[in-house]
């Protein structure tokens, strides 16, 4: 009996959140945390950071089990990394950030939803407008509305005097 590693794949995965979530938490330390009721600004990244390393922990435990030796295994071959799904993700989020000011929160979202959704091959378009929809509804309601931040919601030439005042 020894612990081995069933799902390779799995394994490396959480080891990559446990890395980010440690490196996002290290850095988070370089700022002040404050308090719960007074949040600093290291507060948030260093939770969020302490989060994905959990995450990282528990996915990359659940990959390993105690076999008997020689049992159970994966054949211990990972799959190259595709470019094209990383390329159009990145891609989406740039064009978020570009666009964020001129197209409005509720646009730039619909459009980083529906460039993100071309990097998966088997892309269903009624769940890519239902998602991109939430998220829009979800940003205004966060951003927007819950925290006040500067954004416009639409590109002022759509909105109707004084919808959002």
């Amino acid at each position: 009996m020894h612990l081995h590693i069933l799902r390779r794949r799995d394994f490396i995965a959480g080891s990559l959140f446990i890395a980010f979530g440690v490196a996002a938490a290290g850095g988070a330390l370089r700022y002040p945390l404050g308090t719960a009721m007074r949040m600093g600004p290291g507060y948030f990244p260093l939770l969020l950071g302490g989060l994905l390393a959990l995450l990282g922990l528990a996915i990359a435990l659940a990959a390993l089990r105690v076999v008997p030796d020689g049992e159970g295994a994966d054949d211990g071959r990972v799959e190259g990394v595709s470019f094209k799904p990383v390329l159009l993700v990145a891609v989406g989020v740039l064009l978020f950030a570009l666009t964020v000011n001129a197209l409005g929160l509720v646009l730039a979202t619909v459009a980083l939803v529906v460039v993100s959704g071309i990097a998966h091959h088997e892309t269903r378009w009624r769940e890519v407008a239902v998602l991109a929809a939430g998220l829009a509804a979800f940003a205004v309601g966060v951003f927007f509305y819950g925290l006040g931040l500067p954004f416009e919601v639409l590109p002022v030439a759509v909105l109707p005097a004084g919808l959002l005042a």
